[in-house]
């Protein structure tokens, strides 16, 4: 719904919110997705004249794309504003990930999160070459997520494999997260 200001502009709820520094993403991790919110870091870090202190990223995500996650991610790391991020609701798989790439200090859950942590998973149907393939890209896809999970964790990858990333799907509450480093406070907003 749009909202009418004083200049005589009608805004969304999402603009208004952009404008002050904070973007809140709830839904699956595609591309179309995650591209307004890294063009909303890039904007917010290159061309706005105003620069903010810091910027607010909202997630509640039940997780999708590893290869949208990382576009994000990589972007967020570039980013020279810190980003605090806030877990809402569920944050799951490649939501978790993008959680986690927030700003170190910064990374909050509200009490009643719920986190899902969980490997890689990935279908295919195709001839023998094309599985191979598929193959070489999943392993490449594991590493990236391990060695993701170590920098913003501080966890050694043994304890990540057996707390963060084993053969079963692994739910934690926001107490559990903290204690394994996956968040930095646990807050109400």
């Amino acid at each position: 719904m749009p909202i009418e200001t004083t200049s005589g502009f009608d805004l969304t709820h999402s603009q208004l919110l952009a404008d002050n520094g904070m973007f809140v993403f709830m839904g699956a991790v595609e591309h179309d997705s995650i591209k307004p919110i890294i063009e909303w870091v890039l904007y917010e870090n290159y061309v706005a004249k105003k620069k903010k202190k810091e910027l607010l990223l909202m997630i509640c995500s039940e997780g999708g794309d590893m290869g949208a996650a990382f576009a994000l991610i990589d972007v967020m790391k570039s980013s020279v504003l810190p980003i605090k991020t806030v877990g809402l609701g569920t944050i799951a798989s490649a939501g978790l990930m993008i959680f986690i790439a927030g700003t170190r200090g910064r990374r909050v859950l509200t009490p009643n999160t719920s986190i899902l942590s969980h490997q890689f998973s990935w279908q295919n149907e195709g001839k023998v070459h094309e599985l191979f393939a598929t193959m070489r890209e999943f392993e490449l896809a594991q590493a990236r997520m391990l060695e993701h999970y170590v920098s913003c964790t501080g966890l050694d990858r043994e304890n990540i494999r057996s707390k963060l990333l084993p053969p079963q799907d692994v739910w934690l509450s926001a107490e559990e997260a903290l204690k394994l480093g996956v968040c930095d406070h646990i807050s109400s907003l």
